[in-house]
């Protein structure tokens, strides 16, 4: 039986639409098997952020590999409005945590120590500022603010567009997208992946699990595991305003059509058909206080989401050894990570092999043979 494709990318969400993408750059013959608008799909319920300040505590690894995701977005920016045209509105001149009082700018502090502190950490300069510093460069603060954290590499950018920007150029690549194409079953025979879906089997020389959390199902079909947490986040949105808001928060950003977003919450709730309406207004209330001009702004849009949470929150990246040509490729940061992905996964797959850097920091067995085989539970 001849190999139909050269790789089969199951999940059409960002972080599928950026590996994808970038085997379609090398060349490769693929398909995306994806469910479709049906899907729950965490790339349309982001923060849009790429963020590096506080990503890696507990894992050193996660810190450089955060860091080199975030020095390489402007080169994908570029080429993806170079081929699509799409400019996904790319602001990257550092982002801030401001904090509320006293008492939260110790707590901060005393990460950003313990960040500094950590061995083998990549250098990502992020400092804490005191509260006239913060003025100096977000003069609307609020009088409630006590200063902040800040990070020079931090970002945002339009994350619809860049989902767009993807889907637009695996057409143009030729990678075939399929939707309405769940996978309920992966087996391996003759040398090949065949993947079952309702509209027929799909046959590919590599496979690659990039469904978010549904990887925990699927990733034992080819001998991996993923364990996961999920967790739900709702985000509200305000009417457009005039620009004040000239570096993006943790939970504040301005987007460049002018709406203002927050989102500062994460429930263990997974139902995403109704919102918390005291979690929302908590919400609000510390954004407005930070940002006392958004207390004049009627909110237009909010929504819940559930969230790709690897069990201890930082990425999973394996290679199947008993089915060799199977990946499997989870994270919570779809929108920071995307270059990463775009360019390093995807020559990872085409090249069948994963770095070895990624294989001692980001493989499932850190979870263990019992945790990772139940996937269940958040620590």
């Amino acid at each position: 039986m001849s190999k139909e494709y050269d790789v089969a990318v199951v999940g059409g969400g960002l972080l599928g639409s950026a590996i994808s993408w970038g085997l379609g750059r090398l060349g490769k013959k693929v398909a995306v098997l994806d469910e479709g608008d049906i899907a729950k799909r965490a790339s349309r319920a982001n923060f849009a952020l790429i963020w590096v300040q506080s990503k890696g505590l507990g894992m050193p690894a996660y810190t450089g590999w955060t860091v080199r995701a975030s020095e390489t977005w402007p080169t994908l920016a570029a080429e993806l409005k170079e081929q699509t045209g799409l400019d996904v509105a790319l602001q990257q001149n550092g982002g801030f945590h401001l904090t509320l009082g006293e008492h939260e700018f110790e707590q901060r502090a005393q990460l950003v120590t313990r960040m500094h502190n950590q061995v083998g950490a990549a250098d990502y300069r992020m400092e804490m500022l005191s509260v006239s510093e913060v003025k100096k460069m977000l003069p609307l603060v609020g009088p409630e603010v006590s200063g902040g954290s800040f990070c020079p590499l931090d970002g945002h950018v339009n994350s619809l567009r860049t989902f767009r920007a993807f889907h637009t150029g695996l057409k143009l690549f030729g990678v075939d997208y399929l939707p309405e194409r769940p996978v309920s079953a992966i087996t391996r025979a003759g040398g090949e992946f065949h993947l079952s879906t309702p509209q027929g089997d799909i046959h590919a020389a590599k496979v690659v699990l990039a469904a978010g959390n549904a990887n925990q199902t699927l990733a034992p079909m080819v001998g991996l595991s993923a364990p996961m947490g999920p967790t739900r986040g709702q985000i509200v949105v305000t009417e457009r305003t005039v620009p004040f808001l000239p570096h993006p928060l943790t939970t504040i950003r301005q987007t460049d059509e002018g709406t203002v977003m927050i989102g500062d919450s994460k429930e263990e709730q997974l139902d995403d058909r109704v919102l918390n309406h005291s979690v929302s207004a908590v919400m609000a209330d510390r954004a407005q206080r930070m940002f006392p001009h958004l207390a004049r702004l009627n909110v237009v849009r909010s929504w819940s989401g559930i969230r790709v949470m690897p069990l201890d929150g930082f990425p999973i990246y394996d290679r199947s050894e008993s089915q060799p040509g199977a990946f499997v490729a989870c994270c919570h940061s779809g929108v920071t990570l995307a270059p990463n992905h775009a360019f390093e996964i995807a020559r990872m797959v085409a090249e069948d092999a994963l770095d070895a850097e990624l294989v001692g920091a980001f493989s499932a067995r850190r979870f263990g043979e019992d945790r990772a085989a139940n996937g269940s539970g958040y620590y």
